[in-house]
């Protein structure tokens, strides 16, 4: 099987090892930023497997912004291109599905 790190480079193009520690890095910050997420919104402590396309696409978009941190979009002889702000927002929803559903049943108290 695959590794997430052998997909992201599959997807990249890329068949050398010179790119690997680039990618390792990315790979581990896209997970440690995932796995806060998960602590703070859900009762998981981890990155559920199903999941793991979402860590080797924001790999593939963070890869390819290298260079490029911080621009908001470049414009370069005719061609333009436009930098998502918020890598997390074309998954938000996917994520937002792990968040536990409150079942209405809490209590009011009045003084």
């Amino acid at each position: 099987m695959a590794t997430t790190k052998d997909n992201v480079k599959t997807v990249l193009g890329l068949q050398d090892n010179l790119q690997d520690n680039v990618i390792d890095i990315i790979i581990r910050n896209i997970e440690s930023r995932l796995t806060v997420w998960f602590k703070q919104h859900t009762d998981l402590t981890t990155i559920p497997d199903e999941l793991q396309f979402i860590v080797e696409e924001m790999a593939v978009n963070r890869f390819n912004r290298i260079g490029s941190e911080g621009m908001e979009s470049e414009s370069v002889e005719g061609r333009s291109v436009s930098f998502k702000e918020d890598d997390f927002k074309p998954y938000l929803n996917i994520l937002e599905s792990y968040i536990p559903k409150q079942d209405g049943s809490g209590k009011v108290m009045f003084f």
